[in-house]
C-alpha cells in the first residue's frame, strides 16, 4: 500500500491526518512542540494518496475511496488496537468517517479546524477579514505569494508568514492536483451520512475552529455538539483556517488538556 507514513514515538496511538493538499509535515510541524513534553504516545502521522509522498492510486475516485485506504492502513498498522483521532480540516472529515466505520477502537478525537459540510456552497462562513497587517511584508513577496497568503491570513506577521510558507504553501506545491482535481470536482463529500451515528460519540474530544476563518467557518461545527457528549468546543479569535499558527499558544493549551482528558481514559494509559 503506497501510503507514506511517519511515526515518532512509543506508547497509545495518535493517528493523525493533514488537510487537503499538503502533508504529515503541517500537523508535525503544530504538534511535536507539545509532544516534547509528554511522554506514552505513539504519533502517526499519514501523507494521504496522492499528497506529500503518498503515491495516487487509480482507483481512488472520490473521498470514500481515500477513506477506505486510511482504514485498511490503520487496520494493518494497528490491527484491533483503540486509537486516538487527530485531522486538520480535510483531515478532520475523514476522521469523522473513520469513527463512523471504527467507533469501537476510537478512543478520542481532536478536530483542527475541520471540514463539516463537503459542499462550499452550503458552509455557513464568514466573509474574509485580516485583523493584523503588514504592509512591509506584502510589499517584499512575490504576487504569487501575496495570492496564495493574503486569502488565508488573519494575522499578516513575519513568524505567520514563514510558518505559513513552511507548513502550508511549499507542501501544497507537490500536491498531484491531475490526481486530485478530479475527486475535488464530483467525489469530494461521501456517500453516506458520516453523522448518522444515533448514539453521542463519548470519549474525550477537542474541535477547534477559527472566528475569521473563511474557509470552513465555525458555525457548522457547532451543529454537532450533540454527537459529541465529552466534547470542548473551541473558538478562537484572531484565527482563521490555519489557526494553529495565527494563535499557537492556545491551540498548544488546549491539545494539551485534550491529551490530559484522554490519559484519563483507562484503556488510554495504564
Amino acid at each position: 500500500m503506497s501510503i507514506n507514513h511517519k511515526i515518532i514515538g512509543e506508547g497509545f496511538p495518535i493517528v493523525i491526518l493533514h488537510g487537503w493538499s499538503l502533508d504529515h509535515q503541517t500537523m508535525s510541524s503544530c504538534l511535536e512542540p507539545i509532544f516534547k513534553e509528554r511522554s506514552g504516545w505513539k504519533r502517526i502521522y499519514i501523507d494521504l494518496p496522492g499528497m506529500g509522498k503518498s503515491q495516487p492510486q487509480e482507483d481512488i475516485k472520490n473521498s470514500d475511496d481515500i477513506l477506505e485506504v486510511i482504514l485498511k492502513f490503520i487496520d494493518q498498522l494497528i490491527p484491533n488496537q483503540p486509537f486516538l483521532l487527530c485531522g486538520q480540516s480535510y483531515g478532520g472529515y475523514l476522521d469523522r468517517g473513520i469513527l463512523h466505520f471504527r467507533r469501537d477502537l476510537v478512543r478520542g478525537m481532536l478536530l483542527i479546524a475541520p471540514v463539516i459540510i463537503a459542499d462550499h456552497d452550503e458552509r455557513n462562513v464568514p466573509d474574509h477579514q485580516i485583523l493584523r497587517k503588514d504592509p512591509s511584508l506584502i510589499s517584499r513577496l512575490s504576487s504569487e505569494d501575496v495570492a496564495e497568503f493574503e486569502p488565508m491570513a488573519v494575522i499578516q506577521g513575519e513568524q505567520e508568514w514563514k510558518r505559513f510558507c513552511e507548513e502550508i504553501l511549499l507542501p501544497s506545491r507537490n500536491a498531484n492536483t491531475e490526481f486530485m482535481d478530479p475527486i475535488q470536482r464530483d467525489g469530494y463529500g461521501f456517500t453516506f451520512d458520516v453523522d448518522s451515528d444515533p448514539s453521542p460519540f463519548e470519549y474525550p474530544t477537542l474541535i477547534i475552529t477559527g472566528r475569521q476563518d473563511s474557509s470552513v467557518g465555525y458555525k457548522d461545527a457547532w451543529e454537532l455538539i450533540d454527537d459529541y457528549s465529552r466534547a470542548t468546543f473551541a473558538t478562537l479569535d484572531m484565527a482563521g483556517h490555519n489557526l494553529q499558527i495565527e494563535q499557537p499558544d492556545v491551540f498548544e493549551s488546549l491539545v494539551n488538556n485534550w491529551l490530559d482528558r484522554a490519559e484519563s481514559i483507562p484503556s488510554v494509559k495504564q
